[in-house]
C-alpha cells in the first residue's frame, strides 16, 4: 500500500481473528504555532484519548479502538513525520513548514512522478478525454483501459489482466469472491489490506487460518488437515513492504498445486522493480520489472497476482493478473468494477506513458535504483546497523533496539533533513519498531550522501539494532 505499511496482526493462534492491544495514550497537546502545519481537524479534543470527537458518548467504542493503536495515535497527533502536510516539492526534496527534507518515504521507485517525458504525455489525453471518465467500468471504459490491460498482460506474461483503481479495492472485492465460504490461509505478516480483504470474506462465511510468516512447512501441515473447507486460498505478499525481501514463491506455488488451492500474491512493491532474469541484465533486479513471479521463474498456474501502478509507475491504478474466465466473472461480481468511479484520465495516461518508458529505458532506471540502494546497504554494514533486507531491493527497514525511542529517533531524522516512513506499533511488532527507507531513481547522489551521514550520527545517539557478529 499500498505507500504501504506491512501491518503485523500478531502470531497466528487458535482464534479466528486477531486483535492487538496497546497501552492507553495520554492526550497530547497540538503542535506549536511555529511547527509544521496540520489540518485544523487534527487538534485533539480532550478527553478523548486519540484526539477525535466521540460519536457515541456513552459506550466508549472509540476509546477501545484508540487503545489498539495508542502508539500510532500519539505519533499521529504529535510527530512532524506523521500525517504531515507537504507544502512544496522540488525533485525528491520536500518542504514541511519551514523545513526542507530529502524524501526517502516515496514509493515512486522509477521516478515516473517526475519524469518529463511522462508528464508531457498527459495533456494530449486530457484534451481528448477530459479530466475524469465518470462511468463505472461496467457501464463503459475509455479505450485506454484495454490498452493498459493488453500491454500489462504482455509485460507480466499473464493470460489476462483486469484493471481496477487500487489494490485495496481488489483485496476487499476479489478475495471474498475467490474463497466463498471456504478457507483463507493467511500469512501471519500479510499486509493489512490483505487481512482486511480476508475479514470481508469472513463476513460472507469464509474461515481464516493464519500460518507463520513465510513458513511453507507450517502451511503444509495446515493444508493436510481436512477440517478446513474448500475452496481454499493461500494469501501472501510478494516483495514484503517492510523488509524488501521476497518469499519462497516456488514452495508456496507447489503447495497450492498439490492441495488444489489458489495462490493469491500481492506484489505491490515488486512489480516495476524486479523482473525476469537474463544473461544481459544490468543488475540482480533482472529485466523489465515484470513482477516477482517472472523474477523467480514461478508459473501463474493455480495463482493470481495483484500488482499496482501506484508505486513504481506513480499512477492511481492497480491490476489483477488472472485467467480470462475469472476476469469475465469479476466484471459482474467485484463491486469496484460495477460501482466505483474509475481512475482519473491523468492516471491512465501516466500508466500508458510509463509502460512505453519502461520498454525503452526501464532497465537503465532500475540500475540507478540498484546502485543507490547498494550504497546505503553497504554503509549500514560498515556502521554495524542491522536491516532485515537481504535482497538488495530498495526498501530498507531499520529496527530500533528500544521501541520507545521511536518518537525521538523520528524527530532527530526530521530535524536533520531526512524524511522516512515511521514504523510504529502496531504497524510493526514492537520487536521491529523503527523506520523504513525507500530509494527511488529520483533521489540524487547528494541526498544519498546526506542520508548516510545522518544515519552515521543517528547510530551515535540512539540504540539501533546491531549486526550479529560474523561467524568465525
Amino acid at each position: 500500500m499500498g505507500g504501504a505499511y506491512g501491518c503485523s496482526q500478531g502470531d497466528p493462534g487458535p482464534s479466528r481473528w486477531t486483535s492487538t492491544m496497546g497501552d492507553s495514550a495520554s492526550p497530547q497537546p497540538p503542535h506549536a504555532a511555529n511547527g509544521p502545519r496540520k489540518r485544523a481537524t487534527d487538534v485533539p479534543v480532550l478527553p478523548s484519548p486519540n484526539g477525535k470527537p466521540r460519536r457515541r458518548q456513552d459506550d466508549g467504542w472509540l476509546d477501545r479502538w484508540a487503545l489498539t493503536v495508542s502508539d500510532l495515535t500519539r505519533l499521529t497527533n504529535t510527530h512532524p513525520m506523521m500525517d504531515a502536510v507537504i507544502d512544496e516539492q522540488h525533485g525528491r526534496r520536500i518542504r514541511i513548514g519551514e523545513q526542507w527534507l530529502a524524501d526517502f518515504a516515496s514509493c515512486n521507485y522509477l521516478g515516473f512522478d517526475l519524469d518529463e517525458e511522462i508528464i508531457a504525455a498527459i495533456p494530449e489525453y486530457l484534451a481528448k478525454w477530459g479530466t475524469h471518465p465518470s462511468w463505472s467500468r461496467l457501464l463503459g471504459s475509455p479505450s485506454m483501459y484495454p490498452e493498459i490491460e493488453e500491454q500489462t498482460a504482455e509485460l507480466v506474461g499473464a493470460p489476462d489482466i483486469l484493471v481496477l483503481p487500487t489494490i485495496t479495492h481488489i483485496h476487499t472485492s476479489v478475495i471474498p469472491v475467490l474463497v466463498g465460504d471456504g478457507t483463507i490461509f493467511l500469512d501471519g505478516r500479510a499486509h493489512k489490506t490483505i487481512y482486511d480483504g480476508a475479514m470481508y470474506a469472513a463476513g460472507h462465511g469464509a474461515s481464516i487460518v493464519r500460518f507463520r510468516h513465510n513458513d511453507a512447512d507450517h502451511l503444509a501441515d495446515l493444508l493436510d488437515d481436512a477440517m478446513y473447507p474448500s475452496p481454499r486460498v493461500i494469501a501472501i505478499d510478494g516483495v514484503n513492504s517492510m523488509t524488501g525481501n521476497a518469499p519462497d514463491l516456488a514452495a508456496f506455488s507447489a503447495l497450492a498445486r498439490e492441495h488444489h488451492c489458489l495462490l493469491y500474491v500481492d506484489d505491490a512493491h515488486g512489480f516495476g522493480v524486479i523482473g525476469e532474469r537474463s544473461p544481459d541484465e544490468l543488475t540482480p533486479y533482472g529485466t523489465r520489472g515484470n513482477s516477482v513471479f517472472r523474477h523467480l521463474g514461478v508459473p501463474y498456474e493455480s495463482a493470481l497476482m495483484v500488482g499496482g501502478f501506484s508505486k513504481a509507475y506513480s499512477s492511481l491504478l492497480a491490476f489483477v493478473a488472472l485467467t480470462t474466465p475469472l476476469k469475465e466473472a469479476l466484471k459482474v461480481l467485484a463491486p469496484p468494477y460495477l460501482y466505483s468511479g474509475p481512475s482519473p484520465v491523468a492516471s491512465l495516461a501516466t500508466t500508458l506513458a510509463g509502460l512505453e518508458v519502461n520498454r525503452r529505458r526501464g532497465d537503465l532506471i532500475r540500475r540507478s535504483i540498484w546502485d543507490k540502494t547498494a550504497r546505503v546497504l553497504d554503509a549500514l554494514r560498515e556502521l554495524g546497523i542491522h536491516t532485515p533486507n537481504t535482497s538488495g531491493h530498495p526498501i530498507i527497514e531499520i529496527p530500533l533496539a528500544d521501541h520507545e525511542e521511536i518518537d525521538d529517533v523520528g524527530r532527530y531524522l526530521f530535524d536533520h533533513g531526512v524524511y522516512v516512513t515511521m514504523a510504529a506499533y502496531p504497524l510493526a511488532p514492537k520487536s521491529e519498531v523503527g523506520f523504513r527507507i525507500q530509494i527511488t531513481a529520483a533521489n540524487g547522489d547528494d541526498e544519498i550522501e546526506e542520508l548516510i551521514s545522518v544515519l552515521t550520527s543517528l547510530k551515535e545517539r540512539f540504540q539501533l539494532e546491531q549486526l550479529s557478529p560474523a561467524p568465525v
